[in-house]
């Protein structure tokens, strides 16, 4: 095993901002930059916060969220 110095500490990714409260039913999301796994979780969080249900699917090179409930 090698110790290394001087290696920056990368940088967090900034969190992709769905706007979950002002979603109306049918309306949808294109989200690029975040995995499904991480969207997914997010949707059940807020959608258990606001008592909405939300659905993610993968489209292309993002993700779609829509508001179901």
């Amino acid at each position: 095993m090698n110790i290394e110095k001087n290696v920056p500490i990368r940088e967090r990714r900034a969190a992709v901002a769905i706007p979950y409260d002002v979603m109306e039913v049918g309306d949808s999301i294109f989200v690029t930059g975040a995995s499904l796994q991480n969207v997914c979780n997010r949707n059940w969080r807020w959608g258990k916060k606001l008592g909405r249900a939300y659905v993610a699917r993968k489209e292309g090179e993002g993700i779609r969220v829509w508001r179901t409930n």
